[in-house]
């Protein structure tokens, strides 16, 4: 139920999370349990490629409705990227370097075109810990539009760095102080829209995310504070062919976000989490078309919520909770939800869990939604979401395990774009689908993992866009020897469309349908020298599948990377 739209297209192109038929808006993006959002960007989204991946320890998705404990956005999941922690025994380190090729189906490319390197230290001394990483990444050879002619479009280019660095302190058994600062930059090349090259068009992002945690630790209970700056800036240089001109783009987007949360547990049985959240946003923008300015476009939001889980001894859990959201634009918007889940089988053999939630979310109009001159609608309501959930979770022994949910969500007062006013106005959509998940452990050195997704929503404006109606993925692990770890993934993805608002590749109004593919991926690691030193290789789309991922624009053909990864 998860697609990365523009994944395998250029690494110059952005990336934006369709989880069961909703949009990037719809879903919340937490560094290391902080939200993070672009506060310039139409839709508030946050643009994946400011992330290091060397620089990520793990990611945790929470899927369906969450508002009730993470706020505005919350409507079909959450994503938790967590970053790599300090050492706290000793003092560690490592480097990593890689080399890869990047093409489209239809050529080759050198193996030099996709450049990365990421070294980091951590450790402690004493009670203090630290962890600084460094990553720079450089990708070339493949352009971002795809041609349709035997002319052959220029190579945009994305070069990126990244700097991570945390500090802890341990003041006692009871009190620590963490802090963290991220910077990330990139540049990069693109082109003039689908099967449109530009030769001119550039663009640049700065995000500057600097916070701290401190931490209270108590008989049966934990309170701390999460307090963040983060400031996204990007420029754009775009080519204007009714004026024969290179238009520059600033946008700045700004957000002050402070959760302050508690967490007690009376028993083994009864937990209860509570805090109150408090957010700013701001917004200026500086387009040939108009002037976004942050003393107009800015607002705030305080969050009272608590939530109450209950695990009993006989195998039931439940959980409720509630937010009330005080928006100074909108007014107030209360969320809540509700989980149950029920043990009917649980042995040394077999477990059997039953699982069924209703929960409800919302979104908060975004600011250039609010109050851009052209499109803005400062009488938007925001959206609302509910969601239901029922499913299974079995497993036998060590080596089978199936899961089955069937979730439906209503969308109520979705935020779209109308055709007719040219403005952002209130509509309604639903979802349902269901999602399926087997893991199968036939023997110590062989794992076979599958996942199938349906998915059915109303067609509304372009909501509809690239969201598959069937997925099938499927993955073999194999330990062939000690230490050494291979794997092959096969992806089916069914038909997307897209809306063709204004008949650009067809008639107005209708859907361009495209076609299903399926892509094989392979990956293998090596260790050595008790582990210190890590050989590392892949191979994606091997059948060298032409596709379209995002229409008009390349898709990454069969492309190869070696690499290496030292610990000391």
């Amino acid at each position: 139920g998860i697609d990365v739209k523009g994944v395998n297209a250029n690494a110059s192109e952005p990336r934006s999370i369709n989880i069961r038929g909703g949009r990037s808006r719809q879903v919340l993006v937490l560094i290391d349990g902080v939200p993070v959002t672009d506060q310039a960007a139409i839709n508030q989204e946050f643009d994946l490629r400011l992330i290091a991946v060397h620089q990520i320890e793990s990611i945790e998705i929470l899927k369906g409705a969450s508002s009730t404990l993470y706020g505005s956005g919350a409507a079909t999941a959450v994503i938790n990227i967590i970053l790599k922690k300090a050492s706290k025994d000793r003092i560690s380190g490592s480097f990593e370097t890689s080399l890869g090729s990047n093409s489209p189906a239809n050529s080759y490319g050198n193996m030099l075109a996709d450049r990365n390197q990421n070294a980091t230290i951590s450790g402690a001394i004493g009670a203090f810990t630290f962890l600084g990483s460094f990553s720079l990444t450089g990708v070339d050879g493949m352009s971002a539009a795809k041609s349709t002619t035997n002319t052959e479009f220029e190579a945009d280019a994305f070069y990126s760095k990244n700097g991570l660095l945390k500090l802890g302190y341990q003041l006692n058994e009871k009190v620590s102080v963490d802090t963290f600062l991220n910077y990330d930059v990139f540049d990069y090349d693109f082109d003039g829209g689908a099967f449109s090259d530009s030769e001119v068009n550039t663009g640049n992002q700065e995000q500057l995310r600097v916070g701290v945690r401190p931490s209270y630790t108590y008989t049966k209970g934990k309170l701390y504070l999460l307090a963040s700056l983060n400031s996204v800036k990007r420029g754009l240089n775009q080519f204007n062919s009714f004026s024969n001109t290179l238009d520059n783009y600033q946008f700045e987007g700004r957000s002050l976000f402070l959760d302050l949360v508690n967490k007690y547990e009376f028993s083994k049985q009864f937990q209860l989490i509570t805090g109150v959240n408090y957010q700013e946003h701001s917004n200026q923008s500086v387009t040939p078309f108009g002037t976004i300015d942050k003393e107009n476009a800015n607002f705030n939001t305080i969050d009272p919520y608590a939530s109450l889980v209950y695990i009993s001894k006989y195998g039931l859990s439940a959980n409720i909770g509630g937010r009330l959201n005080i928006h100074n634009v909108y007014g107030n918007q209360f969320v809540y939800d509700g989980n149950l889940a029920y043990s009917v089988v649980k042995d040394d053999n077999a477990a059997v869990k039953l699982l069924t939630s209703y929960s409800t979310a919302f979104i908060a109009p975004s600011l250039y939604q609010l109050y851009d001159g052209y499109s803005g609608n400062i009488d938007l309501k925001p959206e609302t979401n509910e969601t239901f959930e029922v499913g299974i979770d079995a497993s036998y022994k060590d080596w089978l395990s199936a899961a089955v949910v069937y979730f439906n969500r209503k969308e109520v007062n979705a935020i779209i774009y109308d055709n007719t006013t040219y403005s952002y106005g209130n509509s309604s959509s639903d979802a349902n689908g269901i999602e399926v998940q087997t893991k199968v452990v036939s023997s110590s050195f062989l794992t076979v993992h599958a996942s199938y997704t349906y998915i059915n929503r109303d067609v509304l404006e372009d909501f509809n866009d690239y969201i598959p109606a069937n997925k099938l993925v499927t993955g073999i692990d194999v330990i062939p020897f000690e230490n050494a770890f291979f794997n092959f993934t096969h992806r089916n993805v069914g038909e997307r469309t897209i809306f063709d608002r204004y008949g650009s590749f067809g008639t107005v109004g209708e859907d361009v349908v495209l076609e299903q593919y399926q892509v094989l991926d392979f990956m293998a690691n090596y260790t050595v020298l008790e582990g210190t030193v890590t050989l590392f290789a892949a191979a994606t789309n091997l059948l060298n599948e032409d596709y379209d991922d995002v229409f008009g624009y390349e898709t990454r053909g069969r492309n190869y990377k070696i690499g290496l990864r030292l610990q000391f």
